[in-house]
């Protein structure tokens, strides 16, 4: 899928290299990389939160129906999240807001949109809200991890350049890279360790930690965020194409925002959890 491992001793490791942007074209219609991993994000996210949805008794075709509008905000969110913030470009070019396939989702925007829309649907339909965000915190994580794959294909969410004996590197074409770096061919591939992180989060939540939480409504939400806003702080500042309020990275600001949320969160749960154990 665009690896390919070197061979000499001085170009040792694993290079990526995008194939390009269009999966195919047929006609007038082309279809894109990067609408076709979020698909397959959505599928797949849907499949899990479905089948957990299931062993913990609850409607299974209300969490598709739950998952679709959650994606449609997020979608929507990541969008009007990341529009905002570089509005100094859209409001001379307002077409391209709908250019989605071009990349441009802020995961802290549809993280928003995914608690409006699936908020709104659970209470309209009474279904046990922070249950369901429960479930979708647990799987959504795996959406993320292949969802980043969309970036790559895009040649796009990469980080500082990187030597040519570094194990894993990502070629980005000439076009595509920041006029500071035009004269490198090899960039840190951020959207791996992302996808990797999410991955990791995935499997523990969805296999070992969601199950023992079930008992506090809404902490799974909260220990997502923890963590995946840690692997953010991590990650972020390695990156190249960061939205910038001074000399300070946006999502550095918003994950911190979220790790300091998060953590109140789980410590309310535990409280509230304990003084009803004391009550009794």
């Amino acid at each position: 899928m665009g690896a390919v491992a070197g061979q000499s001793r001085y170009n040792s490791g694993m290079i990526f290299s995008s194939p390009g942007a269009i999966l195919f074209q047929l006609g007038p219609i082309t279809v894109r990389w990067y609408g076709a991993m979020f698909a397959l994000a959505f599928m797949v996210t849907t499949f899990f939160a479905s089948k957990m949805a299931g062993k913990r008794g609850l409607d299974e075709n209300a969490m598709v129906n739950c998952a679709l509008l959650s994606f449609i905000g997020g979608i929507l969110g990541a969008r009007l999240y990341y529009v905002a913030l570089q509005w100094s470009h859209f409001h001379d070019h307002l077409l391209e807001v709908f250019a989605t396939w071009n990349g441009g989702l802020s995961i802290h925007g549809g993280m928003i949109g995914v608690i409006l829309f699936g908020g709104i649907y659970c209470f309209r339909v009474k279904l046990p809200y922070l249950q369901m965000l429960d479930i979708l915190c647990a799987c959504i994580p795996m959406g993320q991890a292949i969802g980043r794959w969309g970036n790559f294909f895009n040649s796009e969410l990469f980080g500082r350049p990187v030597p040519a004996n570094f194990p894993l590197r990502l070629f980005i074409p000439a076009e595509n890279r920041p006029p500071q770096y035009i004269g490198d061919s090899y960039f840190h591939p951020t959207f791996l360790y992302e996808s990797l992180w999410n991955l990791g989060i995935f499997l523990l939540l969805y296999y070992v930690a969601a199950d023992r939480l079930q008992k506090y409504p809404g902490m799974t939400l909260f220990v997502y965020l923890l963590l995946y806003s840690i692997g953010r702080l991590l990650i972020e500042p390695l990156r190249t194409d960061s939205i910038m309020a001074g000399t300070i990275q946006v999502p550095m600001i918003a994950s911190s925002v979220c790790v300091v949320i998060a953590l109140g969160g789980i410590a309310f749960l535990l409280v509230r959890n304990r003084k009803a154990k004391d009550a009794n």
